[in-house]
């Protein structure tokens, strides 16, 4: 039981300290279980919240039909046209950056892990007046993340 709590602890500490690490506009966490639960967890609380899912790519699976190897990544496409739509009716451009996209994969440690871009690359890369919406956008994703990432309980 105690080892358990000290695990959680470290993960969410390591989650934490990720964060951190991350200059740039791209998020980077650690799962606590396989690429395909994260990536059907992911689906799960994004159709939970009632945003649509409009595709799911696996790269590795790609790889293999072009005889190539890669290791599992998958992709999952989602988003709001509700919030899009108003993004893109300020600047049509962001259409090259929505819908969301979270990327799933096995990094060369065997470590599951998640990425997305945070709500900066918005706003660094177009011309927007829309600071809710993007605050918005970071706190989905983060959430969504942090829970599809999570220990699952003993």
């Amino acid at each position: 039981m105690q080892f358990q709590r000290l695990k959680r602890s470290f993960l969410l500490f390591s989650a934490l300290f990720t964060l951190t690490l991350n200059a740039d506009d791209i998020m980077v966490k650690e799962s606590c279980q396989s690429v395909d639960a994260t990536a059907n967890s992911i689906k799960d609380i994004v159709r939970d919240r009632g945003l649509a899912v409009f595709a799911i790519i696996n790269h590795g699976a790609n790889a293999q039909m072009v005889d190539m190897e890669l290791g599992e990544s998958k992709m999952i496409v989602f988003g709001n046209a509700k919030v899009g739509t108003v993004l893109m009716q300020q600047d049509m451009r962001v259409g090259l950056d929505l819908p969301l996209r979270i990327l799933v994969y096995k990094d060369h440690d065997s470590r599951v892990k998640m990425a997305y871009r945070d709500g900066s690359w918005l706003t660094t890369k177009h011309i927007l007046n829309a600071a809710e919406k993007i605050r918005t956008i970071d706190t989905v994703m983060e959430n969504i993340t942090t829970r599809a990432g999570r220990c699952l309980k003993d």
